[in-house]
């Protein structure tokens, strides 16, 4: 992308953060405070491509404001540039949190959800009164149109902490989001974590499903999962953080789960010498809470900064957790590390067609079993380009009422390679769009990541695969050195006459499907081995998603 490109999406990411049209002056402000030194005749040149493209309008003498094709580029035209965007705002709103504890005076981080539905507020509440959320301060706001009224409700960010850290010399740095395991009231263990660096979805909105937290289990018995931010401070610091800590929390900002000791894994994730791991439970947590109950609500996570006045206390809290006060035996497994013992069990011989797969293995009703591969026919008629053929039927290890059904992981591709020679990474699991032009419209990176990228897209309900609007299936992105190019393209064409569709064989500094791999390297777009299971779940069939999770002989499967 070029320098000009680079600052007309920073215009647009400056009118999307505005409620109003504004001027050349104030962008050109703006764009200096991100180290663009450009004058209001150059934003005015900018603006006015901007305005060709339909990116932008103007409002009269007031200025411009960005139009909704505006808001599609920024949101899905440059994935590559998203997913640095994301760390980048985390630490430009940590930086711009001006809290003062002593006068409880200045701007937090708030997370916001918009609703038609009132009844969203009790459960909001509920959460709060239980102690499950960094604070129980909510700002709510209504607006009736048309006679109807929308609920504007925010509640403060776990972030805010970090920033109010670094505002007193303390550099907070915020590494993962995930989910913790609470047992008997007391935090146990992180399940699963995302980095915050090279993703396109905030770590903690990834994990935001009704089917992966159960905070209304962890009310009523003590037991559940909750969203939670993981972060590290320098060791000689502890002693001052835990002072700030209190202090926050005698103005109703808390939520700390865990503070770790020098150099110890905290809550199952390793925490380098110097450094202590500090656990906040995920300000989305009530949130949570009324999506479990059925409430279909739009979270937004580290939304915008909010005056702390403006918010007003919910509830007094009874806080049912108990912070962690023993080391943590189970350490979390990330998943490339699980991924390369997988890997270099694939023996597939691309002449023969025999040998070992990865496969993912994802269990079923057994009565829903001749439903459900009926619909995976279907998908593959429609989108025989991006659904591999091949499957298995398995038995459930525990459970007899279910089944298994096994497809082939796109990380075989990965270990074909390698047993010949090339180096092959996966980089990025991902969201492809299929439209006139395809495009990655998100991209979570393999590296630092505890759960398959594509799981957290099915359980999101991110996939469309089986009706007629447009297409979002799963896919990912391997890069390997370019000198391999031509002995890899022939061992990829091979595996696509097989039924192992590769999309997108890329070249260096190539975009491929607008995602970016390193430079002297050349991306592979593989099709998800999912993608029939997406399938499954968008058709209401009860599905537990489980990526790269045995090695199967190919001999074994059969073909839709």
């Amino acid at each position: 992308m070029s320098e000009s490109e680079h600052r007309m999406i920073e215009i647009l990411r400056i009118l999307n953060e505005q409620n109003k049209a504004i001027g050349s002056k104030i962008i050109a402000n703006e764009l200096k405070k991100k180290g663009y030194n450009l004058g209001e005749r150059a934003v005015r040149y900018h603006m006015q491509i901007l305005d060709e493209k339909g990116y932008t309008e103007r409002i009269g003498y007031s200025g411009r404001i960005i139009t909704d094709l505006g808001k599609i580029k920024l949101e899905k035209g440059l994935i590559y540039d998203q997913v640095d965007f994301i760390h980048s705002k985390l630490e430009e709103m940590i930086y711009k949190t001006n809290l003062t504890h002593e006068t409880q005076i200045g701007d937090i981080i708030t997370n916001k959800v918009e609703t038609y539905d009132k009844d969203v507020i009790q459960p909001i509440k509920k959460a709060m009164k239980n102690g499950l959320a960094v604070s129980p301060l909510i700002n709510i706001t209504e607006e009736t149109t048309n006679n109807k009224t929308k609920y504007t409700i925010k509640t403060i960010c776990s972030t805010t902490i970090d920033g109010v850290l670094l505002s007193n010399g303390i550099p907070s740095q915020p590494i993962y989001g995930g989910l913790v395991e609470i047992e008997n009231y007391k935090p146990t263990h992180f399940t699963e974590i995302i980095s915050y660096n090279k993703t396109s979805l905030s770590p903690i909105n990834a994990f935001i499903s009704k089917d992966m937290t159960s905070v209304q289990k962890v009310i009523e018995e003590g037991n559940g999962i909750i969203p939670a931010n993981f972060r590290v401070i320098p060791s000689n610091t502890k002693e001052k953080t835990i002072e700030i800590l209190k202090k926050l929390e005698k103005i109703n900002i808390d939520g700390v789960l865990s503070i770790g000791q020098n150099g110890e894994i905290t809550l199952g994730i390793p925490v380098s010498k110097d450094l202590i791991g500090v656990t906040i439970i995920g300000g989305v947590t009530p949130f949570c809470l009324a999506q479990e109950l059925g409430h279909n609500i739009n979270i937004k996570t580290i939304d915008e900064l909010e005056k702390i006045n403006n918010l007003k206390k919910a509830a007094t809290p009874t806080k049912i957790l108990k912070k962690q006060t023993h080391k943590t035996k189970q350490k979390i497994s990330f998943l490339l590390s699980k991924t390369w013992n997988l890997l270099d069990g694939v023996d597939f011989n691309i002449n023969t067609e025999k040998g070992n797969i990865i496969a993912n293995i994802s269990y079923i009703n057994k009565n829903d079993l001749d439903t459900s591969i009926e619909i995976m026919k279907n998908v593959n008629k429609t989108l025989p380009q991006f659904v591999n053929p091949y499957y298995k039927i398995t038995k459930h290890p525990k459970d007899e009422n279910k089944v298994g059904i096994a497809t082939v992981c796109s990380l075989t591709i990965d270990g074909v390679l390698i047993k010949n020679g090339i180096m092959c990474n996966p980089r990025y699991g991902g969201l492809l769009e299929l439209n006139k032009q395809k495009l990655f419209v998100e991209l979570i990176s393999y590296n630092g990541s505890s759960i398959d990228p594509h799981k957290i897209f099915i359980n999101k309900g991110m996939t469309n695969l089986s009706n007629k609007r447009t297409k979002y299936i799963l896919a990912s992105i391997k890069e390997a050195p370019y000198i391999t190019r031509n002995k890899s393209e022939k061992i990829l064409n091979t595996l696509n006459e097989i039924g192992l569709h590769i999309p997108k064989i890329g070249k260096p500094r190539e975009l491929i499907y607008n995602a970016k791999v390193d430079n002297y390297n050349f991306g592979i777009v593989a099709n998800s081995g999912l993608n029939g299971i997406a399938a499954l779940k968008e058709q209401n069939i009860n599905v537990d998603v489980e990526a790269a999770k045995h090695l199967i002989s190919f001999d074994e499967m059969d073909k839709l």
